[in-house]
């Protein structure tokens, strides 16, 4: 008799504790899904119009269409923002608007497109209309030289903003190709980088560097001034693994890749942190492998799911 009073006393203890859970779960924790929805996923392997090779960044042209760079397709695929194919450009070949690894891309207010290639340093010019237009820089590691160029900017000045994992540091260029300045160098301290994977920049023109060989963003002034720091390594909320594309909204709110927790985060643009998704898998909304990351103006944050092939579109708050 005991026993049964002791499994039921068990049983009734264990009832309550599964609904205290419950409700705690309901009132106390904010689900995933109060931050951001899948709206739509697009690409699979391959060269085809909807398949990607190796997925880097985006921009969006004056048309407001997506750019997105294939590095292994060596090309710039042009999508509606629901992912329907318009054209692509670049490509393979030895035309001067051809292009060996295209990573970084960034659109000039008058339409006009940059690409920079990862292999050869080039950064090439093309018109609204995607036609090839010039060609500057180089690889190198001089002035004005660019190495594994990789994610950029045109800032709120006109200037172009390029970050250098080769080189560790950002090259910063006039529209006309015209070297103005280098910023950071290879190191660990305040102001310094290693391998920058994006430079991307806010409404006052202040640029947001993912340093992801120190796991970490650091924010710079237009003229290259260190300003501050936030990140990191880790795997808990405000840490950073491997920090790869940045997009920043309307209201200067800064999102994060991360190549090595593959999932976005959400800062302030002091890097205080409002909330993370994402996780390692190939089921939509997971991913792989994330690079870049671009936000458009009803807070649609289109993401480089570039191990599963893939572009994720989703809607964040």
């Amino acid at each position: 008799m005991e026993k049964n009073k002791s499994l039921k006393y068990i049983l009734i203890v264990g009832f309550f504790a599964i609904i205290t859970t419950l409700i705690s779960y309901i009132f106390l924790v904010k689900p995933s899904e109060d931050t951001h929805q899948i709206v739509k996923v697009w690409g699979t392997k391959g060269s085809g119009d909807k398949q990607f090779q190796y997925v880097e960044d985006f921009a969006f042209d004056i048309k407001g269409n997506l750019l997105v760079t294939d590095a292994l397709n060596s090309t710039v695929t042009v999508y509606s923002k629901d992912g329907d194919f318009i054209t692509k450009f670049a490509g393979k070949g030895t035309q001067d608007k051809h292009m060996e690894k295209p990573e970084g891309i960034a659109v000039a207010p008058d339409g006009t497109i940059f690409v920079a290639d990862y292999l050869s340093g080039y950064i090439k010019k093309y018109d609204k209309d995607y036609n090839y237009l010039q060609t500057f820089s180089g690889y190198g590691s001089e002035a004005g030289d660019t190495a594994e160029s990789e994610f950029m900017d045109i800032c709120p000045n006109g200037l172009l903003y390029v970050a250098e994992a080769g080189n560790h540091r950002v090259s910063v260029f006039k529209q006309n190709g015209d070297f103005v300045q280098t910023i950071g160098s290879y190191g660990s301290q305040d102001g310094q980088l290693k391998k920058p994977e994006a430079s991307k920049c806010d409404k006052e023109g202040n640029v947001y560097v993912s340093d992801l060989g120190n796991d970490r963003i650091q924010v710079f002034s237009p003229e290259g001034k260190f300003l501050r720091k936030w990140g990191v390594r880790g795997i808990e909320n405000g840490d950073l693994k491997r920090p790869a594309g940045i997009a920043i909204d309307k209201d200067d709110n800064i999102f994060v890749s991360e190549i090595g927790n593959n999932r976005i985060q959400k800062f302030d643009k002091y890097g205080k942190f409002l909330y993370a998704f994402g996780k390692q898998g190939t089921k939509i909304g997971e991913f792989g492998n994330l690079h870049g990351i671009i936000i458009d103006k009803s807070n649609n944050l289109y993401v480089a799911d570039t191990a599963n092939n893939r572009v994720q579109k989703i809607k964040v708050k």
